[in-house]
């Protein structure tokens, strides 16, 4: 769990992903269209890759934690979450407050 808090801290926007993974696909995408350089942490091409993933499962709940999206450090949620601030235009301003846009 330190490891994963740690690396979620160390920018604004930090996406936990599998490489394999559509969804997580669609969220990085998201960013990167928004403009935002978020730290992609591809979990399984990670060494520690499960044993983050099994911390990320506590830390949010549910057997499959990825995509786990933080934002200013804290968590946000997976890819369900992330769409539903987009949609209701609650995504770019939590990004700016994060220091993530500046636009």
């Amino acid at each position: 769990m330190d490891k994963v808090m740690k690396l979620a801290s160390q920018k604004a926007v930090v996406i936990f992903s599998l490489s394999s993974c559509c969804m997580c696909h669609t969220v990085k995408s998201l960013f990167h269209d928004l403009g935002v350089n978020a730290a992609v942490y591809e979990l399984d091409e990670d060494p520690r890759g499960r044993e983050m993933e099994k911390a990320l499962a506590k830390l949010v709940g549910r057997n499959s934690p990825v995509p786990a999206v933080f934002i200013g450090g804290k968590p946000v949620g997976s890819t369900d979450r992330i769409m539903s601030l987009h949609l209701g235009g609650k995504l770019v301003p939590l990004l700016r407050d994060a220091g993530a846009l500046w636009v």
